[in-house]
């Protein structure tokens, strides 16, 4: 499957584009649409250029497809494009490691209509801050987003 305007839309709004690089909540080099790795598997680091908006809508389009594919091999057919919308978005923001390994995907994979799904998202509400996990007000917003999204 592709991810739908809605889909785009929602990482867009959710990740912000900043052309320069910066610290995310948890400190990680980013630059972009969120972006922390570029097309040619260099992570983005803070000595890095300053992207044009051109470079960064780009950068976005090769990340989402990649995420997308992974997401459409690690899915069971069936699945709407408003939940693959929102598992895309989600793969995109806590990475494709975590949504295979996740409670989440392992219910969607038994039934992707259960309503523990909700659940089992909105538990990826934390980040690393000086070795210890924090609940952010971002990703439970977020993660909100996507459940409705997931469930409409």
């Amino acid at each position: 499957m592709r991810i739908s305007d809605k889909g785009l839309d929602l990482i867009k709004y959710m990740e912000g584009c900043i052309l320069h690089p910066y610290l995310d909540q948890a400190g990680v080099p980013t630059i972009g649409w969120g972006s922390t790795i570029y097309s040619t598997g260099d992570h983005v680091s803070m000595q890095d250029r300053r992207l044009t908006q051109d470079q960064a809508d780009k950068l976005l389009d090769w990340q989402v497809a990649v995420v997308a594919l992974a997401v459409t091999k690690m899915t069971p057919g069936g699945l709407n494009q408003n939940q693959f919308d929102a598992l895309v978005d989600f793969a995109y923001n806590v990475g494709l490691g975590a949504l295979k390994g996740s409670t989440a995907l392992k219910l969607i994979m038994a039934n992707p209509n259960d309503p523990g799904i909700a659940t089992a998202l909105k538990l990826w509400n934390k980040i690393h801050v000086d070795g210890a996990l924090v609940v952010c007000e971002d990703l439970v917003k977020r993660r909100q987003k996507e459940v409705e999204l997931y469930f409409s």
